[in-house]
């Protein structure tokens, strides 16, 4: 039997117009989740870059960090630690504020999740202005763990989120 081609997983991300408003093309990975040949392999892609890395915990910010994070952090044998909004967490929390276009949010994990001697791979799908990313960095720094890179599905390179990522290690698998 011949092995099949290998999956382009661009195949698997779909553009929508104007959403989620006028003059904004949005890249949909609802198809790529859809498609288990697709979704594995980015998960085998992130999987390849990063085993053996000595990764501690891949943690990663609600809601979509999560779909890639969770089964990543299975494969090489790391936990999962969520980032979520504020008031979603169970537990004693720390806390990160950032800037919004229009505000600001906040974004909190478990204070006992992290700390000194952790080695960080912070996962989402898509790195667009860098805030949410930014805002994540920024709270695990906070707890003394080592950050050892971020990672994302998706770049969107012309928003101009990876330099204010740096000098952490930046690694996507599509860049638009």
């Amino acid at each position: 039997m011949a092995a099949s081609a290998p999956v382009d997983i661009r195949d698997w991300i779909r553009d929508i117009p104007d959403f989620p408003k006028p003059g904004i093309l949005f890249k949909d990975i609802t198809p790529l989740l859809g498609h288990p040949e697709a979704f594995q392999a980015s998960i085998d892609r992130l999987e390849a870059e990063y085993a053996g890395k000595g990764i501690d915990v891949i943690a990663a910010a609600e809601a979509r960090g999560f779909i890639f994070g969770a089964p990543l952090a299975l494969r090489i044998g790391a936990g999962f630690v969520p980032i979520r909004k504020p008031g979603k967490l169970p537990y004693a929390t720390i806390a990160q504020e950032y800037a919004l276009e229009y505000g600001n949010d906040r974004l909190e994990v478990h204070s006992d999740a992290l700390g000194p001697g952790k080695k960080v791979l912070l996962i989402d799908d898509v790195l667009a202005t860098g805030g949410t990313m930014c805002a994540c960095r920024d709270l695990v720094k906070s707890t003394g763990a080592d950050l050892v890179a971020c990672a994302f599905v998706i770049e969107l390179s012309f928003l101009g989120g990876r330099p204010k990522l740096e000098p952490c290690d930046v690694f996507s698998l599509i860049t638009y």
